[in-house]
């Protein structure tokens, strides 16, 4: 779910109308509210909600389901982040196929538009083609009789034949003698074309998945010496202190980063810092970051290149925390660090600190009330 939301432009959010199917799927640790979440921490500005079985025997078409479903979700996709006025919430029968194309003589009572008009409402995103070419490698292959061939998603920039391009993080630069897509030689490619383009005089050996290429002179890419980041835990058994190193899934690189001090604990709804320095986080909580990664690797701010600013955090084969770079730190050949992105201002807000508190009384089900009352 994560990679393919980390992907994508819009999000479809399936909402089951059963009695006790939205209840648990909105219930505070189910998928519903998990999903919504993730999509908008990863960068999914729109959406479009489908009440789905609006033929179940429990729902029965019922117009007052969808009012009380639409009321509850609206409230939690407003908290999330989203504009919500902005957001069509159709009810639909996928199972009968009611609503998804033709109007349903079901739900006379719904008057918006149906999911098909839903989607063709979609406002396409600006592709990043003005920036500099960013292209993570997914592999790279030794054709005989032509040589290397890196193999990759076009994320930002434009990639062309005859361009010199500089791998990161390794400092390789070469120059780019075709580029193709599906057998086909291309003029140029843009962002979203996954191409394969040939480079001359570099070995297989010098450039593998997960090492970034762009214009050698136009912003090249540089590894990252060290990257502040924001990151929302999602599931935890423990508390996360600074020395934890779980492997980040950041574009097409897998490695292993170290959490190389908690900045700040903050208020994942409206952004405002809560704590400074804290010892430790937990599941629910969103905090700014330095990381470090354990072996060399290239990634990016967000504001600069959204698709290299995302990431996922494993550990024990799950999902432990998302997370947004917000400021790296570039180091170039000679070992000089230059900033790029936003850095994080740290003052704790006034009014924030009883929000948050009440929030993870709330969480933790009254368990700090116990133990005061142990005390």
């Amino acid at each position: 779910m994560i990679t393919g939301t980390s992907q994508a432009d819009v999000a479809i959010l399936m909402i089951a109308t059963g009695q006790g199917e939205f209840e648990a799927g909105y219930a505070k640790n189910g998928q519903t509210r998990e999903h919504a979440l993730l999509a908008f921490t990863l960068g999914v500005k729109q959406m479009i909600v489908c009440v789905n079985k609006m033929d179940d025997k429990t729902t029965g078409w019922s117009e007052k389901r969808y009012n009380e479903i639409l009321d509850e979700v609206s409230k939690f996709l407003t908290k999330c982040g989203y504009k919500v006025a902005e957001i069509p919430f159709i009810p639909i029968s996928g199972w009968l196929g009611d609503n998804m194309i033709e109007r349903s003589p079901n739900l006379k009572w719904y008057k918006g538009p149906t999911l098909l008009e839903g989607l063709d409402l979609i406002k396409p995103p600006k592709r990043p083609s003005d920036k500099p070419l960013r292209l993570p490698l997914q592999d790279v292959y030794k054709i005989g009789g032509i040589g290397t061939v890196p193999v990759g998603r076009v994320e930002t920039g434009v990639l062309k034949p005859g361009m010199v391009v500089t791998f990161a993080p390794v400092f390789v630069t070469t120059e780019v003698k075709s580029v193709e897509m599906h057998h086909e030689q291309l003029e140029q490619a843009g962002p979203g074309d996954n191409v394969g383009f040939n480079v001359k005089n570099v070995s297989v050996k010098d450039i593998r998945r997960g090492m970034v290429a762009g214009d050698s002179k136009k912003d090249p890419p540089m590894p990252a010496a060290t990257f502040d980041a924001q990151v929302i835990v999602l599931d935890h058994p423990n508390k996360i202190m600074a020395g934890y190193t779980p492997v980040l899934d950041c574009h097409t690189a897998h490695i292993a980063c170290k959490f190389n001090k908690l900045l700040c604990v903050i208020n994942k709804r409206n952004g405002e810092v809560t704590e400074v320095n804290p010892k430790s986080i937990k599941s629910g909580q969103a905090a700014m970051v330095e990381m470090l990664p354990s072996k060399p690797m290239c990634v990016e701010a967000f504001s600069e290149y959204p698709p290299l600013g995302r990431f996922a955090v494993r550990d024990m084969r799950k999902t432990v925390a998302v997370g947004v770079i917000k400021l790296v730190m570039r180091k170039d050949k000679d070992g000089n660090l230059t900033p790029s992105g936003t850095p994080t201002v740290m003052e704790v807000s006034p009014n924030a600190k009883p929000e948050a508190a009440a929030a993870e009384e709330e969480e933790d089900g009254g368990k700090k009330k116990g133990k005061k009352a142990a005390a």
